[in-house]
């Protein structure tokens, strides 16, 4: 395996754990070994990111209710019954 599959199944199990433990926690309120645990599961957590960094996030899918507009010049007669908003006609 390479050191990003490691990676991956390092932050895999990270997150399974940080389930499992909310899912335990839930049994045993706000004990004093519930927040030892709980504090252990961020603790691992961090030392993963310490070693491998942070994992990387894909960016966001654009949202299909936009448009790209592209930034061409429109032609001169395009605009010849406009106004510019706020600062008052031309004429």
């Amino acid at each position: 395996m390479t050191v990003q599959d490691d990676a991956s199944a390092a932050r895999q199990a990270v997150r399974a754990l940080d389930h499992a433990v909310k899912a335990l926690t839930g049994h045993f309120g706000d004990s004093v070994d519930a927040r030892r645990l709980k504090v252990d599961a961020e603790r691992v957590a961090q030392d993963v990111e310490l070693l491998c960094g942070r994992e990387l996030t894909p960016p966001p899918e654009p949202s299909p209710g936009l448009q790209v507009i592209d930034d061409t010049v429109y032609p001169q007669e395009f605009w010849m019954d406009a106004e510019d908003e706020g600062l008052g006609g031309g004429r």
